[in-house]
């Protein structure tokens, strides 16, 4: 799947570039994760949202049918939520959210504290590039 391409050069571009319900998706997430890990840091890195604690510790990425919402450790956040898919390097594992597809808040939240916790707890890795 491709990225939505945008010119943004800060988080709040990236949202002001989205439109329909990517842009509701991503915001609501992108709520969720200020409220829930106030600790991570926001950018713009890699053409999306990445929020970092000693390294990246998740992400939220618009694309033209879907809107990612992934995790550095995301393997071991799937007892939250099954539906997390396991891929890329470290223990990565996303969640693929189509218009229509149901995410309680509760769960949003569970998964970025749960993330932030791990991250605080991982050792320093390098960003990549």
């Amino acid at each position: 799947m491709k990225m939505v391409l945008t010119s943004a050069t800060s988080p709040d571009g990236y949202m002001a570039c989205l439109s329909g319900w990517q842009q509701s998706y991503a915001q609501a997430l992108r709520s969720v994760v200020r409220s829930a890990a106030p600790e991570l840091e926001e950018r713009l890195k890699w053409g999306h949202l990445v929020y970092f604690a000693h390294g990246p510790v998740l992400l939220i990425r618009a694309e033209p049918t879907r809107v990612l919402f992934g995790f550095w450790e995301g393997q071991r956040l799937r007892h939250i939520e099954p539906r997390l898919r396991p891929g890329g390097k470290y223990q990565m594992a996303t969640l693929e959210l189509k218009e229509g597809t149901p995410l309680l808040q509760e769960t949003a939240v569970r998964l970025a504290t749960e993330a932030s916790k791990l991250a605080r707890h991982e050792q320093p890795r390098l960003e990549s590039r």
